[in-house]
């Protein structure tokens, strides 16, 4: 995403303990640091359990980035559990012109609707569950919603990404790692932008 007049790109993640946003958010952070970035990446959990709801963020920028907090006022939102648009306020603190990217099955449109946002708002849905039942064989969304989040930033690319998860995760099985990888690009190729 341009950064245009912005200093530092603020994202924040809605997610449950085991889907993954903490390590999406960390190799979001990776990924834009290998590309000369500042970063930062950090979760907040509540009730440490899995399935438990909780919060990742990150920071980025071109410049150091200072600030020591959680991320208030985010111009990216990543809703990797579909159930927390309702069931939590994902536009709290948000900028007028945030990007909400969301894993579900509806339409942008309706889904815009539904979250009453601003006009300036835009939605970039995917259906990562799916994608990830069927490349997986598991509901682990992190994977496309990186490929997805690669529709913001003009320096990297979802094939980027995949190389980046690929290394970080070399320990699994190279079956999961491919699989992980058509996840990532099918992530991207499927996003949906309104």
């Amino acid at each position: 995403m341009e950064n245009g007049k912005r200093r530092t790109l603020e994202v924040r993640w809605h997610g449950r303990g085991g889907q993954g946003a903490k390590s999406a958010s960390a190799i979001l952070a990776e990924v834009l640091f290998e590309e000369g970035k500042h970063v930062q990446a950090f979760p907040e959990y509540g009730a440490e359990r899995q399935g438990a709801p909780m919060r990742a963020f990150n920071r980025i920028s071109d410049t150091p980035i200072r600030r020591r907090c959680s991320v208030e006022n985010p111009n990216i939102v990543v809703i990797v559990d579909p159930t927390m648009v309702a069931s939590s306020d994902p536009c709290e603190g948000c900028v007028p012109d945030a990007v909400y990217v969301v894993n579900t099955p509806e339409d942008a449109q309706a889904l815009r609707s539904k979250m009453k946002l601003s006009p300036d708002a835009r939605v970039l849905v995917v259906d990562a569950t799916r994608i990830t039942l069927e490349e997986l064989g598991q509901n682990r969304p992190n994977a496309p919603l990186l490929g997805a989040l690669s529709h913001l930033f003009t320096d990297v690319s979802a094939e980027t990404i995949a190389d980046h998860f690929t290394r970080k995760m070399k320990q699994l099985p190279v079956s999961v790692l491919e699989a992980n990888r058509r996840a990532i690009l099918r992530g991207r190729e499927e996003a949906v932008l309104a």
